[in-house]
């Protein structure tokens, strides 16, 4: 256990590594013009700096729970930022677009531990009655991260070359390695060096990379017998995982946890949560740009205001649920969440970008009430040694739901967008119209989730003494 007087500088830094791990994956969302021009390649081409972070991301997330019992705390958390500089480093002085994606693909595999590191060393070292409070801390950063990346780029961006953005961010990583020398050092794993199992670690990363690229390619149109075969290769691969697991005296991850209905439950509603609140970040750009005709930088400003209440309601919402639980909580985020969904599901090309800000709003207050006590609710009836592998599924499926979310909802937008344009109906009204079918569909889901809450919260009851 941390020393008292040390635990808040530990915690400190592991917040920050996990928050730049966030932060950098947005980064450079507003570059991407910029690094178009700068290398000479087509939007196609500059988006693989963001799937091709993503695939890493999605391999190592998974792969933290095997890596947090074999290696220390220190190790593993120093060994990742140690790669994340690294990357960082060649990214800044990248000559080439693919020097550029192979150095945001290295950051990738250091940063896809951080954030997994953070939560479970969090949880680890923080006692029973705050748990509920640190794991809000921790999901503060979740959502705060990515959505000043934007906003912070946007800014340098106006003032000198992308590769700033890398040159900054250097030195931070530095100090944070060296608080991760000074402050984690105490810290202690649960278990023993675990046997690495090869083809497990093939089998998910086959089946996790696949799926996600086959979810950034299902709206395009490409040859359909290509995606069916990439459904195939996922759902093996995935049943392959998920049965080797099973049969493993030490599995690389403990899929026996999804027989747990209440983590089961609520993993689907935080795959539901990460859908939307993914996308909307997504979407109101489009409705602001297109529609308002905002520039990106006043876009993201828009839509900031909605993740730091968020972020800020969210420690609120963990020290709740540490005195009362989630019985309220969650089934009352996802209600609001409910509301606001339907209001923005009428926003039309005559309502203000202050309204839509207003209304994002009320959605992220839901999503603040329920993110983080749905995520403790999953962990409240496992084991310490459990918690491990549980918080490796959840970020898997936090990064599922992102991937999942967009594809989908924006697939629903653009082909009711398209679908106007075609029989004489105007840019902007078919643009809303689509907006407001995918954000139609949100509702939907998000119905359904109240429902599951009720029902998770019932079983917790009788689980409960």
């Amino acid at each position: 256990m941390v020393k008292k007087r040390n635990f808040k500088l530990t915690l400190a830094v592991l917040l920050l590594g996990g928050f730049l791990s966030l932060f950098n994956e947005t980064i450079l969302n507003v570059a991407l013009p910029k690094l178009m021009t700068s290398f000479q390649v087509n939007a196609a081409t500059v988006q693989w700096l963001s799937t091709g972070y993503i695939l890493v991301v999605v391999v190592m997330v998974p792969l933290s729970a095997f890596l947090i019992r074999r290696f220390s705390t220190t190790q593993l958390f120093c060994g990742a930022l140690t790669l994340f500089a690294l990357g960082t480093f060649f990214a800044a002085l990248s000559p080439n677009f693919v020097c550029l994606l192979s150095s945001r693909m290295l950051q990738a595999t250091g940063t896809g531990l951080l954030v997994p590191i953070m939560m479970n060393t969090a949880l680890k070292i923080t006692p029973n009655e705050k748990k509920g409070f640190i794991m809000g801390v921790c999901t503060c950063v979740i959502l705060f991260g990515p959505s000043l990346g934007p906003i912070i780029s946007g800014e340098l961006l106006q003032l000198a070359s992308w590769r700033i953005l890398f040159w900054l961010l250097l030195p931070i990583i530095l100090i944070t390695i060296l608080g991760g020398i000074l402050w984690t050092t105490s810290i202690k794993n649960i278990e023993a060096k675990a046997p690495i199992d090869v083809l497990s670690i093939i089998l998910s990363s086959l089946g996790l990379v696949t799926i996600v690229y086959f979810l950034s390619i299902i709206n395009s149109s490409g040859v359909q017998w290509e995606k069916y075969l990439l459904l195939a290769i996922v759902i093996i691969s995935l049943l392959w995982f998920y049965q080797r697991q099973l049969k493993l005296d030490v599995p690389m991850l403990n899929v026996k946890l999804l027989s747990n209905k209440v983590f089961l439950l609520g993993a689907i509603i935080l795959i539901m949560l990460q859908m939307i609140q993914f996308s909307m970040n997504i979407l109101l750009p489009m409705i602001f740009e297109n529609g308002l005709h905002l520039s990106p930088l006043a876009t993201a400003l828009r839509i900031f205001p909605a993740t730091i209440i968020c972020s800020l309601l969210t420690l609120v919402a963990g020290k709740v649920y540490d005195k009362f639980s989630g019985t309220l909580l969650i089934p009352s985020g996802l209600i609001i969440m409910v509301i606001g969904l339907a209001v923005m599901s009428r926003v039309t090309s005559l309502t203000s970008a202050l309204i839509i800000t207003l209304i994002d709003i009320l959605i992220y207050f839901g999503i603040s009430l329920s993110f983080a006590p749905n995520q403790s609710n999953m962990l409240v009836t496992l084991t310490a040694e459990e918690q491990t592998d549980a918080i490796a599924i959840s970020n898997t499926f936090i990064q599922l739901g992102s991937a999942l979310g967009t594809p989908l909802f924006v697939g629903i937008l653009s082909g009711q967008e398209q679908k106007l344009i075609a029989t004489g109906v105007s840019k902007i009204t078919s643009l809303y119209s689509g907006f407001q079918l995918s954000v139609e569909l949100a509702t939907i889901i998000l119905i359904i989730g109240v429902f599951i809450a009720l029902y998770n919260e019932n079983l917790l009851k009788k689980i409960s003494p």
